[in-house]
This record gives structure tokens, C-alpha cells and sequence, in this order.
């Protein structure tokens, strides 16, 4: 008999976690649960936390104390990253039932049935012995399958408590990786996202590599696109570059963490390149792919970061025009080795920096899309209708919207790009 016949799911927190709620979703499902929203009064809650910032912290925090609120005698389970690296501060919110780790998670439904004590429970297995890897890919909550390809990471970074949250790199073979890839074709996907922690250090442990993966993966039939996130500039080689520029369904779009354009902050923060490496690969891309679409994440006032190096950082971002920026103001993360570095950055400076940034992206991503006007674009729509419209992404990553209509949801449709609408995105018409 099955004690809790409903169950939600609450995602924070970056595109992994997408996929990994959907793959516990799916063991739920099998189970005999029925998958509602959180407003329809579940019986199970699973809230899937991140913890990459100090407000991120903060965010999950108010998440599950409001989710608790609207939802009287829920039986709330939290997990992710932030369970895995702060859990007694997760259990001290009343109403919190369960606090699962990254090793325990994915055994969420036995944790569950085997709860005896009315009191909180942790589970929470030391991050140096998570060794497991578990393939995921999402589906049902975005029309975009993120797939998960590989997890952990092995470069602690000086500001950074994904190793501490997730564990060492690690990643299943090509062929389980493909299987998963399969899994997701048959579900409908058109578009999949390939994500992890650190993606471009798939298959090490294995003898296999990413730019191998990516040419098995584009062999597949039954679907039109694949996109790779976020990879490290170190690892994005030019064998990759060059791969993704002659494949017919790997997207021109890239995500290359920056953090910084000044060589002394990133040697502070342990990167493992500096900036000439950064401006190569770009300048590659854009030989061979001239229209891609490359965004950077940036991270201001990093502990040391001088007025110098800021005015270095922003000279350095104009000079290769980026697409897009993601800007992270620094937070102190406990157990890092940036609280080492004694020349603290004042908070207010640090949020003055993230201002400018996020001025300077704009201006960027403004300028990006001011170059495709009027030209016709292949747009993969989405399955959300907001307020009356339907939008959805090029192959080079420009956001698009036009009226509602059910019949779009999951189809490609060329159209051309007409005019930018207030909150820079292109409206559309359809193509000749």
C-alpha cells in the first residue's frame, strides 16, 4: 500500500539539478506516485537545493520554511547540494522530515518507507566517498532535455564548494551515456543539453573523452539538436571547437567560464588558464563559427581584487565580444581556500562591480542580437505559455517569442527575426 500516493517536486539551482528531480521523478512515478504541484497538497515534497552562493543558501532556506507553510503535514524531503554541505542547518526548520546527501538521494523512495522516528533524519555519507555516478536527463519540466553526462569535480577552485557538494569527477562510460541519450529521444526530446559539474572531463577514469562522446552522440537518430553547456576553457580543445563546427546537430553555441580577465585574479582563484588561453579559444570559434553565440560567467570582487584588475577585467571582456555575461558577486563559502586571502573587497564595491557587469552584458547581448535582424532563424519552441506566448531558442541560443500556440510546443519552425520587444527578445513572423 503506498503511504504517500502525491508527491511535488521544488528544483533550484542549476540545469543538473533539473535532471537529476526528473530521474527521481520518474522512480516516484514507477512507484505508484502521482507527480502534482506543490499548491494541490502533496503528501511527498522533494525540494532539490543549491548551494553555490551565500544567498543561494539563503534562497533554499526560505523555499523550504514557505513550502512548509502552504503545505500543512507535508512530508518534506530535501536534497542537493546545499543538504550535502550545510544538513543540520536544513533539519533545524521545522517540518523538514528528511535531509539526504549526495550519496543518499537517489535511494530517496527506501529512505522514505523505511522513516521509523518522528524526529528530522539526516543521511548524510562523508563527499570523499561518493563515488557513485547516476545517469539522469530531465523530462516533463522543460521542453530542453538536459542530459547528465558526468558529475564532481577534482580542481577546487579557491571560491568554489561543488567538490565539497558533489564529489570527484566522475562519469559513466560512452555507451551508458548514449543509452540514457536514447532514453530521451524516445521520450520527444528534440534538443539535449549536455550538463555535469565539469563536462569536459568526462570519461578520464575510463580512458574515454569528451570530444569522443560528442562524435558518438551525433551519430544518433531521432533528434535534431544537441547542446553543449558550460566547459572549462582548459578543456574545450580545439579538436572540440573544430568538431562542433563541421557537426550538422551539435548547436554553435558555448559557455566558457571566465570568472575574471585579469591574470593575477585567476591565478588567486587557482584556474587553470589565464587570459591568452581564454582570448585563443574564442578567437577560434569565431573563425570558424561566426554567428555562435558565447557566454562567460564572471565573478566580482574575488578577495584581493584591486580597482586595477576590475578596469583590466571589463577591458578584457569588450576586447573579445562575448554574447553574454553571468555575473556572481563574491560570497564567502565556508571551508574555501579564498578566505585565506586577507584583502577583503567591501561588500558595497563588490555589488557595484556586478552592476556594471551586468550593464556591460546587456550591451553585449544587445548588440549579439542586432545582428540577426531580419534574418531567418530554426527556433525550437517551448512548452510554456506565458501571459499568451510561446517562446523558444535558436540554434545560436537567441531567445524568441511570439503568440501562443499549442501546436508549436516541441516543433522546430524557421522564421524570420523582425524586431527586438522590451525585454530584448525577438519577435518574429514566419519565414518566406
Amino acid at each position: 500500500m503506498n503511504q504517500f500516493p502525491k508527491v511535488a517536486f521544488h528544483t533550484l539551482g542549476c540545469k543538473l539539478n533539473f535532471s537529476e528531480t526528473s530521474t527521481i521523478a520518474r522512480q516516484f512515478a514507477d512507484a505508484g506516485y502521482a507527480r502534482v504541484e506543490s499548491g494541490e497538497q502533496p503528501d511527498v515534497l522533494v525540494i532539490n537545493t543549491c548551494s553555490v552562493t551565500d544567498q543561494a543558501d539563503k534562497k533554499c532556506r526560505n523555499i523550504v520554511s514557505r513550502a512548509i507553510r502552504e503545505n500543512p503535514g507535508v512530508y518534506v524531503a530535501v536534497i542537493g547540494c546545499y543538504a550535502q554541505l550545510k544538513p543540520e542547518e536544513i533539519a533545524a526548520i521545522p517540518g523538514v522530515d528528511i535531509v539526504l546527501g549526495a550519496q543518499e538521494k537517489f535511494n530517496i523512495l527506501d529512505h522514505i518507507q523505511q522513516k521509523k522516528s518522528d524526529s528530522t533524519t539526516i543521511l548524510n555519507t562523508e563527499i570523499r566517498d561518493v563515488k557513485q555516478f547516476i545517469p539522469s536527463y530531465s523530462s516533463g519540466d522543460r521542453t530542453r532535455t538536459f542530459l547528465k553526462v558526468q558529475d564532481g569535480c577534482n580542481y577546487f577552485c579557491a571560491f568554489c564548494t561543488i567538490p565539497l557538494a558533489r564529489g570527484r569527477s566522475r562519469s559513466a562510460s560512452i555507451e551508458r551515456t548514449m543509452d540514457e541519450a536514447r532514453k530521451a529521444i524516445a521520450a520527444g526530446a528534440r534538443e539535449i543539453v549536455l550538463t555535469g559539474v565539469n563536462i569536459g572531463d568526462f570519461g578520464t577514469a575510463q580512458g574515454e573523452s569528451f570530444l569522443s562522446l560528442i562524435q558518438s552522440l551525433d551519430q544518433l537518430e531521432h533528434i535534431d539538436r544537441f547542446r553543449i553547456s558550460s566547459i572549462e576553457p582548459n578543456l574545450l580543445s580545439d579538436e572540440i571547437i573544430d568538431f562542433v563546427a563541421r557537426s550538422q546537430k551539435f548547436l554553435p553555441h558555448f559557455h566558457i567560464p571566465l570568472q575574471s580577465g585579469n591574470d593575477e585574479v585567476l591565478a588567486a582563484m587557482r584556474r587553470r588558464y589565464r587570459s591568452d588561453l581564454y582570448r585563443s579559444r574564442i578567437e577560434r570559434i569565431q573563425s570558424l563559427l561566426p554567428n555562435a553565440c558565447i557566454g562567460a560567467d564572471i565573478i566580482t570582487g574575488f578577495p584581493g581584487e584591486t580597482d586595477d584588475h576590475f578596469n583590466q577585467s571589463m577591458e578584457f571582456i569588450s576586447s573579445i565580444d562575448l554574447s553574454y555575461l553571468h555575473v556572481f558577486t563574491y560570497s564567502e563559502r565556508e571551508d574555501t581556500t579564498a578566505l585565506r586571502i586577507s584583502e577583503v573587497v567591501p561588500t558595497a564595491t563588490r555589488q557595484q562591480r556586478t552592476h556594471q557587469l551586468r550593464i556591460l552584458s546587456d550591451k553585449l547581448r544587445n548588440k549579439f542580437y542586432r545582428r540577426f535582424h531580419n534574418t531567418i532563424a530554426s527556433v525550437l519552441w517551448e512548452g510554456e505559455n506565458n501571459n499568451g506566448w510561446i517562446s523558444g531558442f535558436t540554434e545560436n541560443y537567441l531567445r524568441v517569442v511570439k503568440p501562443w500556440n499549442e501546436g508549436s510546443v516541441n516543433q522546430i519552425e524557421n522564421v524570420m527575426l523582425t524586431s527586438l520587444n522590451s525585454d530584448g527578445d525577438f519577435m518574429c513572423s514566419i519565414a518566406p
